[in-house]
């Protein structure tokens, strides 16, 4: 089996002399790496894409509510978003929750 290549174009403003292949490179992975902390956690642990609210200013609200849920639990040390809703869900009262943010 030969090996193959891959061939990706892009567009950029930066200049030649800044567009070296390991620097465009980084900055691809960046762009994902954004993609894959927030948006896919948007997507697939709120399930963001099913979601029906669609009219006026309900989206981006939305959309913000749930980046707030998730760098709050990011600023907790979680990891794993769905490993804080479960400790979230476990708090049954305020108090419980506002001692785990360090607030109580």
């Amino acid at each position: 089996m030969t090996p193959s290549v891959e061939i990706a174009y892009g567009v950029t403003s930066l200049k030649q002399q800044q567009a070296s292949a390991k620097r465009l490179l980084e900055l691809n992975r960046g762009h994902w790496e954004i993609e894959n902390r927030v948006h896919w956690v948007r997507d697939v642990t709120y399930d963001e894409d099913r979601c029906r609210i669609r009219t006026d200013n309900g989206p981006r609200v939305m959309a913000t509510i749930r980046n707030l849920a998730i760098g709050i639990t990011r600023m907790m040390g979680f990891r794993y978003i769905p490993d804080a809703q479960r400790t979230f869900v476990f708090c049954r009262r305020r108090k419980d929750i506002m001692s785990l943010w360090g607030i109580w």
